[in-house]
């Protein structure tokens, strides 16, 4: 499952890196209050941008990178034994 998610996130990572740029409106002088229209899509593709990361950041940080508790290398996480406080247990 976990491969499958973290396929999920580059297949999302692509796709917001492919249409970053708005190419298809180049050469397109349309406005929209004022302001281009290349412009309200990018200022709306960074909004998305932004919630998008947000979504990985809370739920796919370190996918991929950060082994879970069972790992198969038998290494402990680096708070391991030490509570909120700070504490040593």
């Amino acid at each position: 499952m976990a491969r499958l998610v973290r396929w999920g996130w580059i297949v999302v990572a692509v796709g917001l890196c492919a249409l970053t740029v708005p190419w298809f409106l180049w050469g397109d002088a349309t406005v929209v209050a004022g302001i281009p229209l290349w412009l309200w899509w990018h200022i709306g593709w960074m909004g998305l941008a932004a919630l998008v990361f947000r979504l990985f950041a809370r739920r796919a940080w370190g996918l991929g990178i950060e082994s879970g508790a069972g790992s198969s290398d038998g290494s402990t996480p680096p708070n391991a034994g030490v509570d909120p406080g700070g504490e040593r247990r």
